[in-house]
């Protein structure tokens, strides 16, 4: 942002003051209170995770509509899960912006695991032909190359670190434009997104949603105390989709059939549930990320948990881990998909990638010296991973969240819900200062959190432009 050389002796004290500034600032708007667990509501009964409530669509302060959310009559094997077929022209405005090797490179190293996306583009001399509709092989978008010497701005709403102004340093984030996700729902819907575990009858539930949104509200106070525009994907413990189970039974029954499985009452009721709090809830999000809030970057929330060896009897794992994704590997079925091919190829083309790799990686170093946590290690030659720049912390996946919004995405996945030492921490709540947990005196977990995202922020938007 600043892109005057600094000497790192001034600049780490400069950062330090900046996060002081906000953690007094927060102190004083926040009065002292006793440690509180996050209020985790108890599921109601299954009757009433089926009910349609009444959900108003989000207000949009700003020129034009959010496009409506929809229900496809049926499912498609051509597209995503609730997918919309793309307009190929609204690549237009792309033509000769990146060079053929940049293209190949992302296309190839980063964006695709094997080699099967040469099924839906062809790369020419000056060109790739890419496949738009998979039943007519006529059907075909050229995407010509950049010409040598020649360089072009293009369209996005987001800005990188070097297009922001410079900023005083006490407001280091001044005009950065943020909207913070926290992942999954939680309150009612905790078990019914399958984000909610109970070690035992005695221990407070652990639900995702709630901690996501608890991380959240304290980040969000840190980061305006800092002079950035911070808006929340999601408020409170409900859904953002306006839709319910239900409505989408049609639509689940539909791929069902078409994918002859059987098409039993609990099986459609299953596979809609996922439609509901999965699908139809980010394809939500993103309809208010990418025309609502329209920010630099979004940051998606998490906490991780590892696989029960037998789900009738939890048990606490000794060994937790970190990683972060972004938006990459897209399999040969993905590739295969009209809409996900649309917006691998709109995420090259607007460079996306190289910021996100850019932030992760300064988002990584701050998390690991704040929580210590080891990497987590995917499975060698990975087919639905691959690394990034080396950085054991940092893996590209397509995952909804990271693909559907049109900006970079700092995507979290820290602690284990299920892992000894976070489980512990998570009991204790949140808390101002210290408190004393295995054996250690610790900060509130979601305190650890939110100064982590906010030091790696900080980090990233301060370093001399490169």
């Amino acid at each position: 942002m600043n892109k005057s050389g600094r000497n790192l002796a001034l600049e780490v004290p400069l950062i330090i003051f900046a996060i002081g500034v906000a953690f007094v600032v927060q102190m004083l708007m926040t009065p002292s209170k006793d440690p509180t667990v996050p209020h985790f509501a108890e599921v109601e009964k299954q009757e009433k995770d089926q009910e349609v409530m009444n959900v108003p669509v989000p207000k949009v302060d700003k020129e034009g509509e959010i496009p409506p959310l929809k229900i496809p009559l049926t499912y498609s094997e051509e597209l995503s899960d609730l997918g919309e077929k793309p307009d190929w022209t609204e690549l237009d405005p792309y033509q000769e912006a990146i060079r053929k090797d940049e293209f190949l490179y992302l296309l190839a190293e980063v964006f695709t695991v094997g080699d099967t996306w040469k099924n839906w583009i062809t790369i020419g001399e000056d060109s790739a032909v890419i496949r738009t509709d998979n039943q007519d092989e006529s059907q075909n978008y050229e995407l010509f190359f950049q010409k040598e010497g020649e360089s072009k701005k293009v369209p996005r709403y987001w800005r990188t670190r070097e297009e922001l102004a410079d900023t005083p340093s006490d407001r280091p984030l001044a005009g950065l434009r943020i909207a913070i996700d926290p992942g999954h729902i939680g309150g009612n819907y905790a078990a019914l997104e399958q984000r909610r575990f109970l070690l035992n009858e005695n221990a407070a539930p652990v639900q995702e949603g709630d901690m996501t949104l608890t991380v959240a509200n304290t980040l969000k106070d840190q980061l305006e105390a800092l002079g950035a525009i911070v808006n929340l994907v999601r408020e409170k413990t409900e859904p953002v989709n306006p839709f319910r189970v239900e409505q989408y039974q049609d639509y689940a029954y539909s791929k069902l059939e078409h994918n002859k499985g059987l098409s039993t009452q609990e099986s459609v009721k299953r596979e809609a549930d996922r439609m509901f709090y999965r699908v139809g809830e980010i394809r939500a999000r993103a309809r208010l990320v990418n025309y609502a809030f329209k920010p630099d970057l979004v940051l998606c929330i998490h906490f991780n948990a590892d696989a029960q060896p037998d789900p009738a009897n939890p048990v606490l794992f000794e060994q937790e881990h970190f990683h972060m994704l972004l938006n990459g590997a897209y399999t040969a079925g993905e590739v295969e998909h009209e809409d996900e091919r649309f917006i691998m190829i709109l995420k090259i083309l607007q460079g996306i990638h190289q910021e996100e790799a850019k932030l992760a990686n300064a988002a990584a170093t701050a998390f690991v010296r704040e929580a210590g946590l080891p990497p987590y290690e995917y499975e060698p030659n990975s087919r639905r991973a691959v690394n990034v720049d080396g950085n054991p912390y940092l893996w590209a996946r397509n995952l909804i969240a990271n693909r559907l919004y049109e900006c970079p995405v700092v995507y979290y996945e820290p602690y284990l819900m299920n892992g000894k030492d976070s489980y512990a921490r998570m009991q204790m709540g949140d808390y101002d200062g210290l408190r004393y947990v295995n054996g250690q005196l610790r900060r509130s977990i979601y305190r650890e959190y939110v100064d982590a995202v906010t030091e790696g922020l900080v980090e990233y938007y301060t370093e001399n432009a490169k």
